[in-house]
């Protein structure tokens, strides 16, 4: 019998088929979770409607919309990115289902693009359906929407980060735990809905570091205000990503 006779020819994949098949699995697995569509559609959707039409925060001049809008895109970044992949994965762990798939011929980095790539896919739907709320209520945005590409990259890997880091070395209820519980804390205090010129001056310098802040204020500075590129806001998120990156690279246990 000759070596041709089997079909399929038995093998691996092509790596580029590998990571597209994984990420389309874990975009399907993200998007059939009803906590995480909670988290990461329904929620920043009702906050923009809901401050957006209501006047009970004073946002400074101009229409609410416009404040409103960049602070809760950046909030959806942070749902998915940060939130909902720590939860994920660090349940994924606790269940030896990374373990498995970590001794697959999917290389264990190639499975962290996927998963990065599933983030991507999923927060185009979300500012996709944001901006068509935003719109409908009025929104003007302004700017280069190229600032707006790189700040919604680097928040995005900053934010991965970060949660991949959360995941990847505290326990799975402790993760469910701490990644709301952030969520909650950087909703109040990170710029989103309230300003942060709210909040005393050490307070606000403070806020001011944190990614979801800088990545409100830069998402705000370009489509509310029409600045180029907000260069301070995009390298603390730099920083943030760097540092989020390098201990999850360093730290993440796969057991």
């Amino acid at each position: 019998m000759s070596a041709g006779t089997y079909a399929p020819r038995p093998g691996a994949a092509p790596l580029g088929r590998m990571i597209a098949a994984q990420t389309v699995f874990e975009t399907k697995m993200l998007l059939r979770n009803g906590e995480q569509l909670l988290l990461t559609v329904v929620i920043p959707s009702l906050l923009l409607v809901l401050f957006s039409t209501v006047d009970i925060i004073d946002t400074g001049s101009g229409e609410a919309v416009d404040f409103l809008t960049p602070g809760v895109l950046a909030l959806a970044v942070m749902s998915t990115a940060f939130t909902g992949q720590a939860i994920a994965t660090g349940f994924e762990r606790r269940y030896g289902v990374l373990k498995r798939l970590g001794a697959s011929p999917l290389p264990r980095w190639a499975l962290m693009c996927a998963k990065t790539l599933s983030v991507l896919v999923t927060e185009l739907l979300q500012i996709a359906l944001l901006t068509s709320i935003a719109l409908t209520l009025g929104w003007s945005p302004r700017g280069n929407p190229l600032s707006v590409l790189l700040l919604l990259a680097l928040g995005t890997a900053a934010f991965s980060g970060l949660g991949l880091l959360m995941a990847g070395t505290l326990r799975a209820e402790a993760t469910l735990a701490a990644a709301n519980l952030v969520f909650l804390l950087l909703l109040v205090g990170g710029g989103v809905i309230v300003p942060l010129d709210r909040f005393p001056d050490g307070v606000e310098s403070v806020l001011s570091l944190l990614p979801i802040s800088a990545l409100s204020d830069g998402l705000r500075d370009v489509l509310q205000h029409g600045a180029a590129l907000p260069w301070v806001d995009l390298g603390v998120l730099a920083l943030w990503a760097a540092l989020g990156l390098g201990a999850a690279a360093r730290f993440f246990r796969w057991e």
